[in-house]
C-alpha cells in the first residue's frame, strides 16, 4: 500500500511540472547575423528579405500589394522562429514515458 501511494505522489509531482515549450532562440533574429559564418544560407535569404521590406518605401503600393508584404513578413518571422530547434513534448507522451519508467522499475 505504501508502494501504490508512493507512486501515485510521483506521478503528481512529475505531472505537476509540465514545460509548454522548451525553445532556446534568441528574441532579435537581426542579432544573428553579426556572425555570417554560423548563419545557414536559407536563414541569411530570409533576414535580407526582412531588411529589403523594411528599407521599401511603401507610401507608393496599394493596399493589396501592402497586405501581401505584411503577409510575407508574418511567414518569413514564423519560418525564423520555427527554426529554433526546440524540443516539443505532449503531454501524452509525457505521460506514457512516465508509465513506462514505472513498469520497468
Amino acid at each position: 500500500m505504501k508502494k501504490v501511494t508512493f507512486y501515485l505522489m510521483m506521478m503528481v509531482l512529475s505531472l505537476s511540472f509540465v514545460p509548454n515549450q522548451v525553445l532556446a532562440a534568441e528574441k532579435n533574429p537581426t542579432a544573428i547575423s553579426n556572425n555570417p559564418k554560423e548563419v545557414p544560407a536559407e536563414v541569411k535569404v530570409m533576414l535580407d528579405r526582412l531588411e529589403e521590406i523594411k528599407a521599401m518605401d511603401k507610401s507608393d503600393l496599394s493596399s493589396a500589394e501592402k497586405k501581401e508584404l505584411r503577409k510575407e513578413v508574418r511567414t518569413i518571422k514564423a519560418d525564423l522562429k520555427s527554426s529554433g530547434n526546440g524540443v516539443y513534448l505532449s503531454v501524452g507522451a509525457i505521460i506514457i514515458i512516465i508509465l513506462l519508467l514505472i513498469l520497468l522499475l
